[in-house]
């Protein structure tokens, strides 16, 4: 499936007129209990309410085993780059930080999630830089309450 495209006139030149505007959705990805289990693995988190399905279902208040905020949260580069916001002219794209990040909902294991963002601001580095900050919300397919809040800062390096 080819990757969204981003809004037109989207460049690096042009990127201040989108300020305060939604840039884009990304598709639906699935937070099953494998990929929880492996953020587990790797992160040496095995608290019971992400990874024991059968204590989940008897003492965890959603009845099944949720995603660690922080898998939610790593998916982020993913769904972002899905949506091909890297305006043409950009030689690198670079993950700069956080400024805010609220973890409002928990990702139940076998829900699916998509991230709506909107550019929050741009502000010239000098050389050739540009840093961005935008809005991430991801939300829960289903639900009203987004699973998280973010907002993202990135470093655009022109080519």
């Amino acid at each position: 499936m080819p990757y969204p495209m981003p809004p037109p006139d989207y460049t690096l030149a042009t990127l201040d007129q989108f300020v305060g505007r939604e840039l884009g959705v990304s598709d639906w990805i699935a937070i099953e209990q494998p990929r929880i289990d492996q953020f587990a693995d790797c992160t040496e988190d095995h608290q019971w309410i992400h990874v024991d399905a059968d204590r989940a279902r008897r003492e965890s208040p959603y009845g099944t085993p949720i995603a660690h905020g922080f898998l939610t949260l790593s998916l982020l580069p993913k769904l972002r780059m899905d949506l091909g916001l890297v305006p043409d002219g950009v030689a690198h794209a670079l993950n700069y930080g956080l400024d805010r990040v609220r973890f409002l909902n928990p990702v139940k294991a076998g829900a699916r999630v998509r991230v709506r963002v909107t550019l929050l601001s741009v502000t010239d580095k000098g050389r050739g830089r540009t840093l961005l900050k935008s809005s991430n919300t991801v939300e829960i397919e289903g639900e009203e309450k987004p699973a998280l809040i973010a907002e993202t800062l990135s470093l655009l390096i022109g080519g």
